[in-house]
C-alpha cells in the first residue's frame, strides 16, 4: 500500500557511527534523540549498533517503546506534573526547570522505589525551558542535592529551537561556569553538561566549546548527516535514509496557471503561481500535508517539480522527466527532518525498514 515509508537502517547506523566518532573526537558524549521517528524501535537499535549508549525524547509514550533496550533513556522535554508519575517508570533522567515538579519527582521516586536523574536546564537566550536566574538554579540543585529520591546529575541547555539564537563560544562558556558554581556549592562533580542539539556541531567543529561542557543532544545529525546550525552536511554521512513513495492517482495536462479569482489558503496567506507555458504535464498523489511537510522534501527524478500539496493531495509537474510516468506509478521524494517527522506520525504512511 502506498504512500510508504521506506528506512535505511544501513544508512541511519554510518550516520551515527561518523557523528558520534566526531563527537568524540572533541570530548563530547551524545544523547541520541528519538522523537521524530516516535521512537520506533528498529531505529533506536540501529543507534545502538553505532555505539550510542543513551537515548533522549520529548514524550513518556515514545520512552515506552524502549524500555527493552539496553540504553540510559532521557525525557528532554521538561515532564509535565500529571505525567511524573509514568515518566520515572520510563526515563532515567528528566531535564527540569520547576522545583514544583522536580519535588513530585522526589516524592514519586520514594514512593516507588525508584532512582532517578534530573538535568536542570539554563536558559541562555533561546527563551524556551529553563533557569534565567542563574542564582536560582544553583539555589535549586543544593535542594535537590538534599533530596533522598533523586539525583543531580548536570546541567543542560537548549538553542535554536524557538528564537534561533545560535550557539557561540561566551555562551559555552556561562554554561561552564555554571557547572563550576554548581559543583562548587554541592561539593561534588557533576556527571554531565549537555550544551545542546545538532546546531551546536558546527560550533564543536571550529572548536568553540570549552572545557566543562561535554554532551549533545542530537537528532537531525544523526539521521540526515546536517548540522543545523549552517545547514551542511558532515562528510561521511548519507542524507537519503529515508524515501517517501507516493502512487501517482491522476495524470493530465494542464494549464500552468489556474483560472478565477485566487482566494487564501488555510492560513489566510494567498498563493502565487508561475506561469510556466500553456500546457504542462501534472500529476496528483495520493499523499497530503497530513503525511508529509512539503517545504523538507525533494524530489529524487530531476524532472520532476513539486507544485505543492493540500491536505491528502500532493501536485507535481513530471513535464520534463525522462520517465514516461502513468496512472498507478510510484514517485519517490527524499524527506527532511519535519518531512521524517509528520511522516512517522501519519498513520496512513506504511513504514517498511531496510536493513
Amino acid at each position: 500500500m502506498y504512500p510508504r515509508l521506506l528506512i535505511n537502517l544501513s544508512r541511519i547506523r554510518q550516520n551515527a557511527h561518523v557523528v558520534a566518532g566526531l563527537c568524540a573526537s572533541h570530548g563530547l558524549k551524545v544523547v541520541a534523540v528519538t522523537k521524530v521517528f516516535r521512537a520506533a524501535p528498529p531505529i533506536a537499535r540501529a543507534y545502538l549498533d553505532a555505539g550510542l549508549t543513551r537515548l533522549g525524547d520529548s514524550r513518556t509514550a515514545n520512552l515506552k517503546k524502549l524500555a527493552g533496550l539496553p540504553a540510559e533513556k532521557w525525557l528532554i522535554r521538561p515532564p509535565m506534573l500529571s505525567e511524573v508519575p509514568e515518566m520515572i517508570r520510563y526515563a532515567d533522567v528528566s531535564l527540569n526547570s520547576e522545583f514544583v515538579v522536580l519535588e513530585k519527582i522526589n516524592e514519586e521516586c520514594l514512593k516507588q522505589h525508584r532512582s532517578h536523574k534530573v538535568v536542570l536546564m539554563a536558559d541562555l537566550g533561546d527563551i524556551r525551558e529553563g533557569y534565567t536566574d542563574y542564582d536560582e538554579l544553583v539555589n535549586v540543585a543544593q535542594k535537590v542535592e538534599a533530596m533522598d529520591g533523586i539525583t543531580l546529575y548536570g546541567l543542560g541547555t537548549n538553542l535554536t529551537c524557538f528564537s534561533f539564537i545560535q550557539s557561540d563560544p561566551e555562551k559555552m562558556r556561562t554554561l561552564a561556569s555554571l557547572r563550576q558554581r554548581v559543583e562548587q556549592a554541592i561539593g561534588r562533580k557533576l556527571d554531565i553538561i549537555s550544551g545542546g542539539n545538532s546546531a551546536t556541531i558546527d560550533l564543536m567543529l571550529r572548536g568553540g566549546i570549552c572545557p566543562g561542557v561535554d554532551s549533545l543532544r542530537l537528532g537531525e545529525s544523526l539521521l540526515f548527516g546536517k548540522e543545523r546550525s549552517k545547514y551542511t552536511f558532515l562528510p561521511g554521512t548519507k542524507n537519503d535514509a529515508f524515501i517517501l513513495q507516493a502512487e501517482i492517482v491522476e495524470l493530465k495536462e494542464k494549464p500552468s496557471l489556474p483560472w478565477g479569482t485566487v482566494g487564501v489558503d488555510s492560513y489566510g496567506h494567498k498563493p502565487s503561481f508561475t506561469d510556466r507555458g500553456p500546457r504542462r504535464l501534472k500529476a496528483v498523489c495520493a499523499l497530503g500535508k497530513q503525511d508529509f511537510d512539503s517545504e523538507t522534501t525533494f524530489t529524487i527524478d530531476p524532472g520532476v517539480l513539486m507544485l505543492g500539496a493540500s491536505s491528502d493531495h500532493l501536485m507535481l509537474d513530471v513535464t520534463d522527466s525522462q520517465k514516461h510516468y502513468r496512472v498507478g506509478d510510484v514517485i519517490e521524494l527524499k524527506l527532511g527532518y519535519f518531512s521524517t517527522m509528520r511522516a512517522f506520525t501519519s498513520e496512513y504512511v506504511e513504514k517498511v525498514y531496510l536493513p
